[in-house]
């Protein structure tokens, strides 16, 4: 009986030391607080042109929004797109993880196009009401215009 008693009061203990090694998880690490600013922040920008000349037809207008703690969020045309944005030095930008709804769309490959823009935008430039995308290669993505 003793035995049987020292037996599973073992037992029991093991199964807790078990819980208790597996029942905690590592913290997640903090996510970094970020705190853009600038002509390019707090903004709406709607879609002018793609590449130099290029007016798209979308059943809704193409537009985005930067928000002051390195989301973005806006539409393809087409569908809702959030994401993150990093704005570095000489007007450098990078989008990154973004992602859209999937409506049915008849211009879908347009939309895409937009949304694409974003994903290889590399550097930006301001011209009063305006904000061109350029890609890595200094080629001309796109413009899109202040909203009012």
């Amino acid at each position: 009986m003793k035995t049987t008693l020292v037996a599973r009061l073992g037992l029991v203990m093991a199964a807790a030391a078990l819980l208790a090694a597996c029942g905690g998880r590592p913290d997640a690490p903090p996510e970094r607080e970020v705190s853009l600013s600038g002509p390019v922040v707090e903004q709406r920008w709607n879609l002018l042109l793609v590449g130099t000349d290029e007016r798209l037809s979308l059943p809704e207008p193409a537009w985005f929004r930067i928000h002051e703690n390195g989301r973005v969020s806006g539409s393809d045309g087409c569908n809702e797109m959030n994401g993150r944005v990093r704005l570095g030095e000489s007007h450098r930008i990078e989008f990154s993880e973004i992602a859209t709804t999937r409506r049915a769309c008849p211009q879908g490959e347009d939309a895409a196009r937009v949304t694409g823009m974003l994903e290889t935008a590399y550097r930006y430039l301001i011209d009063h009401d305006r904000l061109v995308f350029f890609g890595p290669d200094q080629r001309v993505l796109g413009g899109w215009r202040k909203a009012n």
